[in-house]
C-alpha cells in the first residue's frame, strides 16, 4: 500500500460532504441487527444459568472500523451505542478523527495501524470497512492477510461488513476520466488512469486550498492514490478462503442484487460459531 491522505486529509471531509454516511450507517446497523453481530442467543447463559460475563457482553458490543479515515462513520456508530475502535494508517486522517472526538466527547479508541497487520487488545463483535477502504489492498495476498486478521479478531458469530468499488466502476465509469470540483475555500482536479491488466486505478489529485479566509492566496499540493477493482465473485472467494462464512452481497447504491453495472458492492460475512 502506498502512502496517501497526507495533505489531502485537511480537505477530505469538505470534498466528501455529499457522501451518504448516515444512510450507510443505517444499512450497517440493519445488517448488525439482522444477523446479530457476535451474539449466540442459545448460549447467552452459561451452565447453571449464570449470565455471561460483562467483559464478553462488552466485546460483543465493540465494533472495529477498519480504514476509519477521519472518523465520520466511527462517530455515527458510537452515537448508536456501540463501543468503537478506529484503525487507519494515515496519521493526518486520524488527527482529524481525534479532533472530532474531542468536540463530541465520544469514547472512541483510535489506532494508527496498517490494516494488513493490525493488532487489537481483544476480540470484537463486528468489523466494518466502508468507503472503499479495501480497494487500497492492491494484491490478493494483501486482501487475504487483512481478512484473516479480521476473522482472527472476531468473536464466534461476529460480523464483517465492508464495501468496495467494482472493476466496472474503474474501467467504465471513472477510468481515464478527469473530475474537478470547486468549493468556497478549496478545489481539486482528480485525474484517473486505469491500468486494465492489473485492474488498478491510479488517480492523481491536485488540490488548491485557501491559506487564510478573506485572501486570494491558495496553496497547491498533489497526491497519487492507487486502488484495485474487484468483483463480487472475487471478494466472496477471499472471504471464504480467510475462514469466514459468506452471508450476502448487495449493490450498495440500489440496495438490490449485484449486477454487471454495480459500482459499489456491500458484503456481509460471519466468523463461524466455533469456540475461541
Amino acid at each position: 500500500m502506498t502512502e496517501a491522505y497526507t495533505d489531502f486529509a485537511r480537505v477530505y471531509d469538505t470534498f466528501m460532504d455529499d457522501t451518504p454516511y448516515a444512510e450507510w450507517c443505517g444499512c450497517l446497523v440493519g445488517l448488525l441487527e439482522k444477523y446479530g453481530a457476535g451474539k449466540d442467543e442459545e448460549n447467552e447463559e452459561k451452565n447453571d444459568g449464570n449470565v455471561i460475563s460483562e467483559n464478553l457482553r462488552q466485546e460483543r458490543n465493540t465494533i472495529l472500523d477498519l480504514g476509519c479515515g477521519t472518523g465520520t462513520m466511527t462517530e455515527l456508530l458510537a452515537r448508536r451505542g456501540y463501543d468503537m475502535i478506529g484503525v487507519d494508517s494515515a496519521q493526518e486522517m486520524l488527527q482529524i478523527a481525534m479532533e472530532k472526538r474531542e468536540r463530541s466527547g465520544l469514547d472512541i479508541l483510535y489506532l494508527q495501524q496498517d490494516m494488513r497487520a493490525f493488532e487489537l487488545y481483544g476480540a470484537v463483535g463486528a468489523v466494518i470497512s466502508v468507503c472503499d477502504s479495501v480497494n487500497y489492498l492492491l494484491t490478493e495476498e494483501d486482501v487475504l492477510e487483512t481478512f484473516r486478521l479480521v476473522c482472527n479478531y472476531l468473536l464466534p458469530g461476529g460480523l464483517f461488513l465492508f464495501d468496495f468499488n467494482t472493476v466496472y466502476k474503474y474501467e467504465v465509469v471513472i477510468g481515464d476520466a478527469t473530475i474537478a470540483e470547486e468549493r468556497e475555500a478549496c478545489s481539486f482536479i482528480w485525474d484517473n488512469y486505469y491500468h486494465e491488466e492489473e485492474r488498478i486505478n491510479e488517480y492523481d489529485l491536485t488540490i488548491f486550498v485557501r491559506e487564510d479566509e478573506g485572501t486570494d492566496l491558495y496553496r497547491r499540493f498533489q497526491e497519487t492514490h492507487y486502488q484495485r477493482g474487484y468483483t463480487a465473485e472475487q471478494m466472496r472467494s477471499y472471504v471464504e478462503r480467510a475462514g469466514l462464512i459468506f452471508l450476502e452481497a448487495s449493490d450498495a447504491d440500489t440496495h438490490g442484487e449485484v449486477t454487471g453495472t454495480s459500482e459499489r458492492v456491500r458484503i456481509a460475512a460471519r466468523r463461524p460459531d466455533t469456540a475461541r
